[in-house]
């Protein structure tokens, strides 16, 4: 997320880029600073850094020129904080803790709101999809695999398929939300600094920003980052599905769905008759991005030791990228999933463009597997070649994709 307005709005809501910019990251180390002396500074020190802790206090730009110095902006942050404080109480402001302490709670503490807005915006992509499973549970279409015609469906059970993945993808998310937790350990992830009351102060810092406490330090165990990036890597990966199936049926040739258009929405520089699927072709481009960000986090999880030389570093803005990416892909989605306009005509008639040949494995199955020969090698229908006539009606498989919409719909609402 280093633009500077001119692409990142394309791709990602305002709401978003707000929850994962360089103000929520200031004031979310400001917050973990400030929970510290709550946790473990004398009350009238607590309340005097706490008071400090407003990130509109602080110039993120200035912060981060003198970041490079140090490698970490906590320990600029840290020495103007002190400043800011003054007095006996500034001895108390970051004691005991190192910075990766601080920046790593930030990270959580980032990562909860916007998570909350990920799983929003995947929870509307996921009712749209139980719209539209039950708008068409009956509607008929050509089911493709390989990109070729294979069986027909129904585009509700297409649209079911989409609202399953979401729902999962959103557990997943969940689960990895569950399990943001503080970091506290000190210099070298002993917590020695406290002396023995290293764990109350761990126990007391949990509690006060409401994230989880941790079994030990994880300074060089990241498998918390990993499963956030691999949560949401899972989450870009289902929506960018949908958004390909949308923009292949939106083809010309195919024109069996089309986003809603107006106002310039899908228009061509050049072209003034095309209207392209641009909500699913943002959300491709979101989810391509986010598996990058996610797959970074992953790369980067073995430290050395008690401190990474450059992995933990590696760590910060694909964080920040794959949670705004995946809430872009997500909301792209959904957008385009309100609007859909689905052309019902059209995908009958592509699902009669081969005659009654889509037909092939219920005859064949039926006992019809000479006729089905014949039909195929004369080039003649199914009908014509002796298959019986009742089982020539595509409309008999609504009736499997129905339970199956059913099934889908059941798991949604649990």
């Amino acid at each position: 997320m280093t633009s500077d307005g001119l692409f990142e709005p394309i791709f990602v809501p305002a709401v978003l880029r707000a929850a994962v910019g360089d103000r929520a990251w200031l004031q979310a180390m400001l917050d973990a600073e400030a929970a510290l002396a709550r946790a473990a500074a004398p009350p009238d020190a607590a309340d005097a850094i706490a008071r400090c802790c407003l990130a509109e206090r602080f110039d993120t730009a200035a912060l981060g020129e003198a970041a490079r110095a140090a490698g970490n902006p906590v320990v600029p942050l840290v020495r103007a904080l002190s400043e800011a404080v003054g007095g006996e109480a500034a001895r108390h402001v970051h004691r005991g803790a190192t910075s990766q302490d601080i920046l790593d709670t930030a990270a959580m503490l980032v990562a909860r709101p916007a998570l909350e807005l990920v799983l929003g915006e995947l929870d509307g992509a996921a009712a749209a999809c139980a719209r539209l499973a039950g708008e068409h549970r009956a509607t008929l279409m050509p089911a493709r695999t390989l990109l070729q015609q294979a069986l027909p469906t129904t585009f509700g059970l297409k649209a079911a398929g989409w609202l399953v993945a979401l729902v999962e993808a959103g557990e997943h998310l969940s689960a990895a939300r569950s399990r943001l937790a503080v970091q506290l350990g000190g210099a070298a992830g002993t917590l020695a600094a406290f002396g023995d009351d290293g764990l109350s102060v761990l126990r007391r810092f949990a509690g006060e920003l409401g994230l989880a406490e941790p079994t030990l330090p994880w300074h060089t165990d990241r498998v918390r980052t990993a499963e956030l990036g691999a949560a949401l890597a899972i989450a870009a990966g289902a929506v960018e599905k949908i958004a390909l199936d949308v923009a292949l049926l939106a083809q010309t040739e195919v024109a069996e769905v089309a986003e809603a258009g107006g106002d310039g929405r899908g228009g061509s520089s050049t072209l003034p008759h095309k209207r392209n699927p641009i909500g699913a072709v943002i959300a491709r481009a979101c989810a391509q991005r986010a598996r990058a960000a996610a797959g970074v986090l992953l790369g980067a999880m073995a430290h050395e030791h008690e401190r990474a030389a450059g992995a933990w570093h590696a760590e910060w803005q694909p964080l920040r990228d794959a949670l705004a990416l995946t809430g872009g892909a997500a909301a792209a989605a959904r957008e385009a999933l309100d609007g859909l306009e689905v052309d019902a005509g059209r995908m009958r008639a592509n699902l009669d463009a081969t005659g009654d040949l889509l037909l092939a494995e219920r005859a064949a199955l039926a006992g019809h597997g000479e006729a089905v020969e014949r039909a195929l090698a004369s080039g003649r229908s199914l009908h014509d070649s002796g298959v019986p006539a009742e089982l020539l009606d595509p409309a008999g498989y609504v009736g499997s994709a129905e339970a199956l919409i059913d099934r889908a719909l059941a798991r949604y609402r649990s």
